[in-house]
């Protein structure tokens, strides 16, 4: 049986969200330097990925993530410092809220009518 889990989704204002999706685009900007290849990753539009980075870049006091644009010497996305840090913070408010539900989680699992395979 699969364990249940949680998700975690932080609102930063009426209509801004952090959650696990935005959260996946940023690692996947800080592991292979692209918005485009991150996007791709999720099986996401280049353009709707742009938008996810541009919606985060206007909730903070500074930007998130920022780009080069292609041609020769090619194009490219990193994180600033401050992307750094809350992709940092989302991941450990994650694992901590896993930790602290993971005994009523085992409860409700333990609870559930199991499905024969």
């Amino acid at each position: 049986m699969e364990r249940a889990s949680i998700v975690l989704r932080v609102e930063l204002g009426a209509d801004t969200l952090l959650g696990p999706g935005k959260a996946a685009l940023l690692q996947g900007i800080r592991e292979t330097g692209s918005i485009a290849a991150a996007g791709r990753r999720m099986g996401m539009s280049y353009k709707r990925a742009w938008y996810l980075i541009d919606t985060l870049n206007s909730a903070f006091k500074g930007p998130l993530v920022t780009a080069n644009r292609g041609g020769r010497a090619g194009g490219g996305a990193q994180l600033t410092p401050m992307g750094g840090t809350i992709l940092d913070s989302y991941l450990r408010m994650e694992r901590l809220a896993a930790e602290a539900v993971a005994g009523e989680l085992d409860l409700l699992g333990s609870l559930m009518v199991q499905i024969p395979q």
